[in-house]
């Protein structure tokens, strides 16, 4: 199984659109980390409830799910008698990679809704960080992709190079890691083979080991920057919480979070502030916004 590549394709500059990375002169890298499902495309993947009683199948989407995920067993709510269920063909099945036999000559979920949206108009299938990811990949940056979902590294590229022969990205990503945190192996890798962790826990795990195979593949220089975006509230907390670890560890390389909820871009940087001590305060104290 690929997790993450080898090597890195080499930066060409012929083309005076193509930006150099910030840092270029220095030798540092802007490395970029994506959420993809409602963040760089939206895809008509659907969510599947089931009838607590009746076991009967009801179809939502992923902003559906959204906005009534809290209702769901609540007494006297509309979803009172809906509920997920976490196994191979219950409420995410869409979200993860099928066996050969299930298939029966489909292509995998992934592939079929990215196929799906692409019929429609861009503007209704681009999410907010579309432009954000269509600039990172032109300008060859290294991207790393991490996901909820379960699809085998190669299928989520394979539904990304769609984008690609659709020509609504100019060329194919500079790939540095694919981390699917629901896909077992890659779960496996993460360091969460029993499946303790929570998704969000999972991607905070899944950002520290990304900037380790940035500095794998260019070196620790104090001159990368790194940014991951995600429209997620709750894994946006754990991604701040885990910038700031990295931050205090590699003080003098940047972090910033792009918040992309209710499709919003919120910029915020990470950066290791220090507070000046009052009269008579022995103690220092840096805290971490």
């Amino acid at each position: 199984m690929e997790i993450k590549t080898s090597g890195q394709i080499p930066f060409f500059d012929e083309d005076p659109q193509i930006e150099r990375d910030r840092n270029f002169e220095q030798g540092g890298r802007s490395f970029y980390f994506f959420d993809f499902d409602d963040n760089v495309v939206h895809l008509p993947t659907k969510i599947v409830l089931f009838d607590r009683q009746t076991h009967e199948e009801f179809e939502v989407s992923t902003e559906e799910y959204a906005a009534i995920h809290t209702k769901l067993g609540e007494p006297g709510s509309p979803w009172e008698r809906f509920e997920l269920r976490d196994n191979p063909m219950g409420s995410y099945r869409n979200f993860r990679e099928h066996p050969r036999e299930m298939l029966e000559g489909r292509e995998q979920p992934l592939v079929e809704d990215m196929l799906t949206a692409l019929k429609n108009p861009f503007l209704e299938w681009r999410g907010p960080s579309w432009d954000f990811f269509y600039k990172a990949v032109k300008n060859n940056r290294s991207i790393s992709i991490i996901t909820a979902r379960g699809h085998h590294p190669h299928t989520i590229r394979r539904a990304v190079n769609l984008l690609v022969q659709s020509r609504d990205l100019a060329v194919s990503p500079n790939y540095l890691s694919i981390y699917p945190v629901s896909h077992e192996p890659t779960r496996a890798y993460l360091g969460d083979s029993e499946s303790k962790l929570s998704i969000a826990e999972l991607k905070k795990i899944a950002i520290k080991v990304a900037v380790q195979d940035a500095f794998e593949c260019y070196g620790q220089n104090e001159h990368h920057r790194f940014g991951m975006s995600d429209d997620d509230p709750k894994n946006i907390a754990l991604i701040v919480e885990a910038m700031r670890e990295l931050k205090a560890v590699y003080p003098k390389n940047e972090f910033f979070v792009f918040n992309t909820f209710a499709r919003r871009i919120v910029r915020e940087e990470v950066v290791l502030e220090i507070k000046t001590p009052a009269a008579g305060d022995e103690s220092e104290q840096i805290p971490l916004v």
